[in-house]
């Protein structure tokens, strides 16, 4: 696709649309914490992104499958599962699409929740744009925000653009609409279920970036969660954030790994996809994948196969320090699972074995921000249909408190604030370092010293150097503990251990 500024004109009408549309309600401007005076000011004004509201910095993130969350699947049965997911720590919900799913082929019964047939209603199965504006006004009573997940890329096949305005797709040399394409290997990516928007279209832009803005002032989210960023023009976002931020402070969370994105301020965070692809690759070489667990002199030995790309706790140094060379702006979302891992690669049992746990931690003190999805407090071990019904069985909630450790950690201890708001790792050497990812952050004081045992053996270590000297809590244990300089330890197979000077 050929990335091409949106015209002046196009771009004047777009703020004009913006700067006349009013909130809802005004619970929508009070939430916001500005007036339309302030607004209308910060729209003359160069916006410095990205304008994100200071809630961000310490915020946890939690996925919300509305369709499989509850057996009725809608924003009143959702609502109240509000006090739980706050006693956990939970700051702000990111919601799968709520728009209306296309039925023109459709996949499964009810088709997938990102062919979308409206950009400006709700999925009635869901229920209307008014329950979703009380849900909405539920979740910031209760101190907690709502992003909503936009699907830019595509639209479903009976979405009303294709019929009114077909040249905003992409189309084949017969001028027939055609299915999203992967542009490495420029053959379709099996997404038959949706239409491939054309972004060389200047009045497409302009109208995906309004109702965009829609969401936000009558529907009043705080930001969203967009879908296949990576296929989108890096100009439009550029684009789409100069007017969705002259509204309000936003939190907007890309599906995507683009560095360009980030840094020039569109974006806040984005997908760790490269560093979970790593874990899932220690798990495997260290004999925690259920799908292939053999380990024989450093090779993994799967059937008749051997693969020797064996990956081991150095190899997330190498990761961090790559990552902190491509980003001089924002930060990522690290994860063990969301609905694409879930549905189609795993769960995060299948995946890191008896080391779920373990690589949780790891995910939510790494540098950037960490994720926990849908039904993962419960200990679900299921793979949730993507196209279908599945209703969550929530049972006992086993791990809630395991989250709640961590999510009020972060609330408590900057060292693991967001992005530049918190500390940065620095390696602790412990004599088994292929084994065993020891670390420490600190910020303004507050520090973090983190062990972890990413590997299937016993481990005996040392810790070297007195960075970590100080009198600490053990988090998970409850308890305090005075470390001293060359303290030594013995770990379980994949042990976690999390102190704290808070």
């Amino acid at each position: 696709m050929k990335t091409l500024a949106l015209p002046l004109k196009a771009m004047l009408l777009l703020l004009a649309i913006i700067s006349i549309t009013s909130c809802n309600s005004t619970d929508s401007t009070q939430h916001s914490g500005q007036n339309k005076e302030t607004t209308m000011t910060k729209k003359k004004e160069t916006l410095d992104k990205p304008r994100v509201p200071e809630w961000h910095k310490n915020a946890n993130i939690y996925e919300v499958n509305l369709r499989q969350y509850t057996a009725e699947g809608t924003y009143k049965a959702f609502t109240k599962h509000l006090p739980r997911l706050k006693a956990m720590g939970v700051d702000l919900l990111w919601f799968m699409p709520v728009n209306p799913i296309s039925v023109k082929k459709r996949k499964g019964t009810m088709g997938s929740n990102y062919a979308v047939a409206d950009y400006k209603k709700s999925n009635p199965e869901f229920g209307s744009l008014d329950d979703f504006r009380e849900m909405m006004k539920a979740i910031h009573d209760q101190g907690m925000y709502g992003i909503i997940d936009w699907v830019p890329n595509h639209t479903g096949w009976d979405n009303p653009w294709i019929a009114e305005h077909p040249e905003w797709f992409t189309q084949d040399k017969d001028g027939n609409v055609i299915d999203p394409i992967d542009p490495e290997t420029e053959e379709s990516w099996g997404w038959t279920d949706v239409a491939d928007l054309n972004f060389d279209n200047m009045d497409m832009r302009a109208a995906m970036i309004d109702a965009m803005a829609f969401w936000v002032t009558e529907c009043n989210v705080d930001g969203f969660r967009c879908d296949v960023a990576h296929n989108v023009p890096v100009d439009f976002w550029a684009t789409a954030a100069d007017s969705l931020y002259a509204i309000r402070p936003l939190y907007m969370l890309a599906e995507a790994e683009v560095p360009a994105i980030v840094n020039n301020g569109a974006f806040v965070v984005d997908y760790a996809w490269e560093f979970h692809h790593l874990l899932n690759d220690i798990a495997k070489s260290q004999g925690a994948n259920r799908s292939s667990k053999k380990l024989v002199k450093g090779n993994i030995v799967e059937g008749s196969k051997t693969i020797k790309n064996i990956k081991t706790a150095l190899d997330i140094d190498e990761m961090i320090a790559k990552k902190r060379e491509a980003y001089t702006k924002g930060y990522q979302m690290n994860f063990t699972s969301n609905h694409d891992e879930n549905a189609w690669s795993g769960t995060e049992m299948a995946r890191f074995g008896d080391g779920h746990l373990t690589f949780a931690v790891l995910t939510a003190t790494l540098e950037g921000t960490s994720l926990v999805y849908s039904g993962q407090e419960s200990a679900m071990d299921k793979q949730l249909e993507f196209f279908e019904k599945d209703t969550i069985e929530w049972g006992t909630f086993e791990y809630a408190d395991f989250y709640r450790t961590l999510n009020t950690l972060k609330h408590q201890n900057k060292a693991l604030w967001n992005g530049a708001a918190g500390g940065l790792i620095q390696r602790i050497p412990t004599g088994k370092d292929e084994a065993v990812y020891a670390f420490t952050r600190e910020k303004d004081g507050d520090k973090v010293l983190v062990i972890l045992n990413l590997s299937s053996d016993k481990q005996a270590i040392k810790l070297e150097g007195d960075s970590y000297v100080g009198d600490y809590s053990n988090v998970f244990a409850n308890e305090t503990k005075k470390l001293m300089e060359d303290m030594t330890m013995n770990l379980k197979p994949w042990d976690y251990l999390v102190f704290s000077n808070k």
